[in-house]
């Protein structure tokens, strides 16, 4: 049944097994790094990345004068963030638990996640352990998936058939997500939203044609079309609250009280 499964570290230390070429595997076009510095500088800022995945997120931070510590419990995910990284990379690489952080109370000034909550039956214990290793008026921004969106439907379905790459998944809406972070002692500073480029639907499609060895570009050019000439509108469209309930990923950032 849907209700018994879980998201387990062998479905992670499979993906990144699968996963070994960092160029194979799409970004999330530096939008946390992007997101967040458009409330607060990172030059200076101890910074923890949770469930670090590939890792680029925290490198791009420790690039923009962050010093960055990135955890994960999967060691194959942790070696593949160990082989990007340049010489003067202030990262620290750490082996650990989500819910049990190996560090002392108010350590972060930032701590950040992104595709990590959702994978978890019991998130406020995560926040609230996120909670207590930031500084008092640090930040924590989490980002997942967003709940009204054809993806989810998808995704289901999936997980019933028992063929989701992570075992389990849930996702939240705007107000859940920032209702979840009030309730840890977090004033909300900001949230966002994102649709994909290119969508998810054709990276779900070139996932199962890779499969069948039919390989599909990562970035057609007819998406590139829409990048290049839409991104004004884009942007204009995702500044207003409602169309955040249409992406298929949120963020929010909130600051400990």
């Amino acid at each position: 049944m849907q209700s018994e499964k879980r998201s387990e570290k062998r479905h992670w230390n499979g993906f990144w097994k699968n996963s070994p070429d960092i160029d194979q595997v799409y970004d999330n076009e530096q939008r946390v790094t992007r997101h967040f510095s458009e409330i607060a500088s990172s030059e200076g800022l101890k910074v923890l990345e949770v469930g670090s995945g590939s890792g680029r997120d925290g490198i791009e931070f420790s690039r923009m004068g962050a010093t960055v510590v990135s955890l994960d419990y999967s060691r194959e995910a942790l070696g593949l963030v160990k082989s990007q990284l340049r010489e003067g990379d202030s990262v620290e690489i750490c082996c650990g638990d989500a819910f049990r952080l190996p560090f002392g109370d108010g350590t972060f000034d930032l701590v950040f996640h992104q595709g990590l909550l959702e994978h978890f039956r019991n998130p406020e214990d995560m926040i609230e352990e996120h909670r207590r290793v930031l500084k008092k008026g640090g930040y924590i921004l989490v980002d997942v998936p967003q709940r009204y969106h054809y993806y989810t439907v998808i995704k289901h379905l999936m997980i019933r058939l028992g063929k989701w790459f992570a075992g389990w998944e849930t996702e939240f809406s705007v107000r859940e997500l920032e209702d979840l972070l009030r309730g840890h002692g977090f004033r909300i500073v900001r949230s966002y939203g994102e649709w994909l480029n290119p969508p998810i639907w054709y990276r779900m499609l070139r996932k199962v044609l890779l499969g069948i060895k039919v390989p599909l570009p990562m970035h057609p050019r007819f998406f590139a079309f829409f990048r290049r000439n839409f991104s004004g509108i884009r942007s204009n469209l995702l500044s207003r609250r409602i169309v955040l309930y249409s992406t298929v990923v949120i963020g929010t950032i909130g600051k400990k009280k």
